[in-house]
């Protein structure tokens, strides 16, 4: 289930979430470090990102509440999943019946009528 929700910094020209993590956490070479503050000078998203991260005061939790989290979504993305799965087969199986009774129905009025005379 994992391959269907990817990071979303992934594909685009963001840093990663352990670069933001570790830009907030002072872990970044100087080198690093300026290309990450170059690319929050253009992304809104990101610069967001980081002043989220930097006003956690422990920022060693970080990667366990993101772990959590996603987790947590995951969950509730393969309850919802499932849910709708039943509600589907629940259809399909009313179909079905439908179509067994009108046969079944079709079947006796033939019957019927080829009976009577």
């Amino acid at each position: 289930m994992n391959e269907h929700f990817n990071d979303i910094f992934v594909t685009t020209g963001c840093p990663t979430q352990q670069q933001l993590l570790d830009y907030v956490q002072g872990k970044l070479t100087a080198e690093e470090q300026h290309e990450v503050e170059m690319h929050l000078a253009d992304c809104e998203l990101c610069s967001e990102a980081i002043e989220g991260l930097a006003a956690i005061k422990d920022k060693k939790q970080i990667p366990v509440w993101l772990r959590d989290m996603r987790w947590q979504l995951l969950k509730k993305l393969h309850i919802r999943y499932r849910s709708r799965r039943k509600t589907d087969n629940y259809i399909y199986l009313t179909v079905i019946i439908l179509g067994i009774l009108f046969l079944l129905l079709a079947l006796f009025w033939g019957f019927h009528f080829a009976t009577r005379k």
